[in-house]
């Protein structure tokens, strides 16, 4: 069995991994961060586990944070929603979890799995439902594989919960977000309950390990006083969109997401540009001055801040700072025509037609 062990110490490598490969999405993971770093101190490090050593027969279910992650600045978790969802799931399914999963490789919901897996003893699985960030609880690679959100338990921090049956995936988000709102912007949820054969069809493979060598790497450069921008572009087949400093922001928690556009101005070899960023939580579309489109969902928009080199998540823009854009090809998977038809620009509104990032120009 191929597993490995993660300690309090690493967190802060997977955090920052999370972060840029959540495509400005996912929630700040420092808030996770703290939360995983705290249960694994007080109950042990987290095993993460191969998705082909899942046994087929196994239970295993997701949690995560669901809602607008500018509100998970200010409203802070109790600590023990997601370890209450994950528990009442459990009664009423009527059998305990074997495993858990990460919905996303993104931010906080790439950190407050390891809490729960820490605090359950349970192994975590080394994969997720996105390879990324995406803002709709129904965008998983596991409804392309028909495994239902539901039933689905979400509950908040002041001791609600409730348990959601729904007829679709794409209901169980309509419902869920409308509870989410009513619990001030922000709940945690356990939900696509799956067995271990569901796992090993749907997965994305091996994210988690990759979440933690990016951040390794973003240390390392920062450590050599290099921005890691060229670095990741290498390692992940990526390639740099633009440079420059953010001139306009807009941006309001509207129907249960962050939603806005960035407008940044080039600097260094794109001077004289201005660029567009829009974002639902996530990065979903970058354009340049002509609005040709310089990559497009489901393809990765990442954001490093071009003085520091740390990862930016959307509610972390700012008028005057400093970013490098990066663009990442995605999962097979998302590419397919099932894959677009879920999370391609046309869901989102945007009039442009799906084209990979390798083809577009610069």
């Amino acid at each position: 069995m191929s597993t490995h062990t993660i300690t309090a110490n690493e967190m802060e490598a997977i955090a920052t991994g999370g972060a840029f490969l959540g495509t400005g999405g996912g929630g700040d993971p420092y808030i996770g961060k703290l939360m995983a770093q705290a249960a694994i101190e007080q109950h042990g490090p987290v095993e993460v586990i191969a998705p082909e050593d899942v046994k087929d027969d196994w239970l295993c279910v997701p949690v995560c944070m669901m809602g607008a992650p500018t509100v998970m600045l200010e409203k802070l978790p109790a600590g023990d929603e997601a370890n209450r969802a994950l528990e009442q799931l459990e009664a009423f399914l009527g059998r305990k979890a074997d495993a858990l999963i990460c919905i996303e490789a993104g931010g906080l919901n790439s950190t407050i799995p390891f809490a729960v897996a820490a605090a359950t003893g349970l192994p975590l699985i080394d994969g997720d439902g996105m390879g990324r960030a995406f803002p709709e609880l129904q965008m998983v690679s596991f409804t392309m594989q028909g495994v239902a959100a539901t039933p689905m338990v979400i509950a908040d921090e002041k001791g609600n919960s409730s348990v959601i049956n729904a007829i679709s995936n794409l209901w169980t988000e309509r419902l869920a977000r409308s509870q989410t709102i009513e619990m001030g912007g922000s709940a945690l949820v356990a939900l696509y309950p799956m067995s271990g054969e569901e796992v090993k069809r749907g997965i994305l493979r091996h994210t988690l390990s990759l979440i933690l060598d990016i951040g390794q790497v973003i240390t390392g450069e920062r450590g050599c006083n290099r921005n890691p921008a060229t670095a990741l572009i290498e390692k992940l087949n990526g390639k740099r969109l633009f440079s420059g400093r953010v001139i306009d922001i807009e941006r309001k928690t509207e129907g249960g997401f962050a939603r806005g556009r960035a407008v940044i101005k080039g600097m260094d070899e794109d001077q004289g540009r201005v660029f567009r960023v829009d974002f639902q939580n996530e990065f979903l579309i970058a354009l340049d001055d002509d609005d040709k489109p310089l990559a497009v969902t489901p393809d990765l928009i990442c954001a490093l801040d071009a003085d520091g080199g740390l990862p930016v998540t959307t509610e972390q823009l700012r008028y005057g700072l400093a970013v490098t854009m990066i663009g990442l090809p995605c999962d097979a998977q998302w590419r397919s025509p099932a894959g677009i038809e879920l999370v391609g620009p046309g869901y989102f509104g945007y009039p442009q037609a799906y084209t990979p990032l390798e083809d577009l120009p610069l």
